[in-house]
């Protein structure tokens, strides 16, 4: 958990002092139902409605004092190491441009313009276009340690908003709003999505027996595909727009679909889940073309012929990773049947935790 100054004055010291070594770590998501409905302007109209819950996998950002005066951001997962004089001006050809946009934003906002010579590092536990939300981790993380060494005072919500501007406006990345959320809370949430941005996070109390059983009927799967969302979510925008197509009345079943979900996870009622999963599959696969691709149905297939009951591609669609729900006695089944057909299949763990920094 961070610790915080108090006030304008903590903040005035902290950014005269000698930078010290910070590190964030934030967890990946997996979407459960409703994901596509906490995009605009589904989400400005409808209101919106995801059940997601945090993996034990993370996104990493370390702040350390630089060695020779300059700015540096390093991402050894990707092979990316760059180097800027200590000018916000000077990031804008920045390759790591989650790196760039978050410090621009942090020492815009909050430290009157002014950028600490350090080194950015950051790491994350799945490759790019997971589907795990990744991309959004990485930059709560990256806020989490920038507020963390400035000692700003900011709360889970708002750490989640500055991300979900940081990406969304600053940048102008394509994606929703549950990733930011889910990282930055953590556990197993059902977020609600409304206009003017206002978002409301309900965190589940779920009986560990149920927890349990959910953990071990789970498999997530890496289709071997990393894949880019903005065409399937332009995709899908557009056809919000459309009252008369079936687009719209898909995203409502999906929301709906997370609406029951949650109820059959409280009541612990793994197999209505599993039903509801498939469902919603279906229903996401219509909304827009490339969510699903010749690969992904192979694996589909695969898996439900060695035991599994249903599945679905985690986040946009088109790759990344695929989760699947199997009876316990099965799973052992299904993760062999997947790694034979050369995907990288596994177990899950859940975690409670969501963003997390500190100072060494």
């Amino acid at each position: 958990m961070r610790g915080v100054a108090s006030g304008r004055m903590g903040l005035e010291l902290r950014s005269k002092a000698t930078p010290t070594t910070v590190r964030a770590r934030v967890p990946l998501r997996l979407g459960l139902a409703g994901g596509g409905t906490d995009l605009a302007p589904y989400c400005d109209l409808f209101g919106g409605a995801v059940l997601n819950i945090t993996i034990d996998r993370y996104a990493y950002a370390f702040i350390e004092p630089s060695p020779d005066g300059q700015v540096h951001f390093i991402a050894p997962d990707i092979d990316a190491d760059e180097s800027f004089p200590p000018d916000l001006a000077a990031f804008a050809e920045a390759r790591l441009q989650l790196h760039a946009a978050v410090a621009r934003r942090m020492c815009g906002e909050f430290a009157s313009g002014q950028m600490p010579a350090v080194c950015i590092t950051s790491f994350v536990d799945a490759p790019p276009g997971s589907g795990l939300g990744s991309s959004s981790a990485l930059v709560v993380a990256l806020v989490e340690a920038f507020a963390t060494l400035f000692g700003l005072p900011l709360g889970p919500y708002d750490v989640a908003h500055l991300a979900y501007q940081i990406e969304r406006v600053d940048l102008g990345l394509a994606g929703g709003r549950q990733d930011q959320y889910a990282a930055t809370f953590g556990g197993i949430n059902f977020i609600e999505f409304y206009a003017d941005n206002r978002v409301i996070v309900n965190p589940l109390r779920v009986a560990q027996a149920i927890r349990n059983e959910l953990e071990t009927a789970m498999v997530i799967c890496f289709s071997g595909v990393s894949r880019r969302s903005e065409q399937i979510i332009a995709e899908q925008q557009r056809g919000m727009h459309d009252t008369d197509g079936g687009n719209l009345e898909d995203l409502h079943q999906l929301k709906s679909d997370a609406l029951e979900m949650k109820q059959a996870l409280l009541r612990g009622e793994i197999a209505q889940m599993a039903d509801v999963l498939g469902r919603s599959w279906q229903a996401k696969k219509r909304t827009a073309a490339g969510v699903s691709t010749g690969r992904i149905d192979e694996l589909f297939e695969r898996a439900l012929a060695s035991g599994a009951t249903a599945g679905k591609v985690s986040g946009a669609g088109g790759g990344g990773f695929m989760m699947f729900m199997a009876p316990p006695s099965r799973r052992f089944a299904v993760i062999r049947a997947l790694n034979e057909a050369g995907a990288q299949a596994g177990g899950v763990h859940f975690t409670n935790d969501g963003a997390e920094s500190w100072r060494v």
